[in-house]
């Protein structure tokens, strides 16, 4: 690969998910701090992130996949929601906040495709050359959890810091944008319909019913992943734990070296094994913060945190992996765009609302009943594994079948 070529992919993947990673993880923490803002608001600015998600395919299919050039749309893109990060750090409270965050997920959710289309067009060889350039956004998220952490915005209650810090990256990725290689759209574009936009062509995979079990499982789990965006900061924080971000950053460690193993326990155990184990960790990381605090059982949070790599890899990945093996070659893009828009759409949605109502029926004058706040999620991530275990038929797939 051009050298060249291989940093500016790179530089881009790593300031993507840095961007993200520098305001989303503490953003719990932000509002409470900040606008003692209630745990339905909390779930309302979280829910922007859902939002984005069921909106993002329009802007892609309508405007980017047929209209302009990916990179230059990318660069568009983050140079407004710099803006818009930069005002929402200056909020006076959560009335004013949430329109520029909203606002903002609008325009930053659909650059995590943008992303993707830029550098699986300019890779001679995607299937063995994108995991070394995506990692590099999984360094971004961890590199400014650790920034986060060793200034102390969160035990100085200087949050607002982590929005300008996002907005400053987000202006300099618009910039390097102009300068990634040129992406086209695809030429020969048809007719755009509301049908191909949505992907709606990837329903035909759910008349298969082992997809269909697969399918409702990945909405039904993305209810307590959301409790973990949503709330796992501010606990932290709330308990006592020094440099909460720094350390929410183990969790990306863990789903680096995870990610590598993946394919190797897919091929060993079966797709059903790997989607169990990812789901099981989940029940596993509720109860431990449940039981946790951050005196002798503290190291019953570290290993909640550090079981993100299971939780995310074991489940996520393997979905969109199974995904790409049931889905013939005409609508692959469909149905990753499809499970995307169910999960961390519709999923996130129904998720983020339940976790900020929860976190108020569990809020006394300002103090958690966490033990409650997390047991939950345990609960139905139980109740969703136990489920799938019973419904789902097990499928065997080869190593060169795995490959994205």
């Amino acid at each position: 690969m051009n050298l060249a070529i291989r940093l500016k992919l790179s530089t881009m993947m790593f300031l993507e998910f840095f961007i993200w990673g520098a305001w989303f993880v503490t953003m719990g923490t932000f509002l409470a701090q900040a606008f003692s803002a209630t745990g339905v608001q909390t779930g309302m600015a979280y829910n922007t992130q859902a939002i984005g998600a069921i909106v993002a395919p329009f802007i892609i299919g309508l405007i980017a996949d047929r209209f302009f050039a990916a990179q230059k749309i990318l660069a568009v893109l983050h140079i407004l929601g710099g803006v818009l990060l930069w005002f929402a750090a200056s909020s006076a409270d959560f009335d004013s906040f949430y329109p520029y965050i909203l606002l903002y997920m609008l325009l930053y959710m659909p650059t995590l495709a943008l992303v993707n289309s830029v550098a699986f067009r300019h890779l001679p060889d995607p299937t063995s050359q994108f995991a070394q350039i995506r990692v590099l956004g999984t360094v971004g998220w961890i590199v400014a959890g650790v920034v986060i952490g060793n200034f102390g915005w969160e035990s100085k209650n200087a949050l607002h810091y982590t929005f300008q810090m996002a907005a400053v990256a987000s202006f300099g990725l618009g910039v390097l944008s102009f300068f990634l290689p040129h992406t086209p759209p695809a030429a020969n574009q048809g007719p755009a319909s509301l049908r191909s936009i949505l992907g709606l062509d990837a329903l035909a995979l759910l008349k298969d019913t082992r997809y269909l079990v697969f399918f409702i499982a990945s909405i039904l789990i993305c209810i307590p992943l959301a409790f973990y965006y949503q709330n796992a900061n501010l606990f932290l924080n709330a308990v006592g734990v020094e440099s909460a971000a720094t350390k929410m950053s183990y969790g990306q460690v863990s789903e680096v070296l995870f990610m590598l193993l993946l394919p190797m326990f897919i091929v060993r155990f079966g797709i059903k094994i790997s989607l169990l184990v990812g789901m099981a960790a989940w029940v596993l990381r509720y109860v431990l913060f449940a039981y946790g605090d951050a005196g002798d059982q503290l190291w019953m949070l570290i290993l909640g945190i550090v079981l993100h790599g299971i939780c995310y890899d074991f489940f996520f990945v393997t979905g969109q992996i199974y995904t790409n093996y049931k889905a013939s070659a005409q609508i692959k893009s469909a149905a990753q765009g499809l499970i995307t828009l169910a999960t961390y759409g519709v999923g996130m949605l129904i998720g983020f609302t339940l976790a900020g109502v929860i976190s108020d029926k569990y809020t006394v004058e300002g103090a958690h009943a966490w033990f409650n706040i997390w047991i939950i999620p345990a609960a139905i991530a139980l109740a969703v594994m136990v489920l799938f275990l019973l419904s789902f038929k097990d499928e065997k797939v080869r190593a060169d079948q795995i490959q994205h």
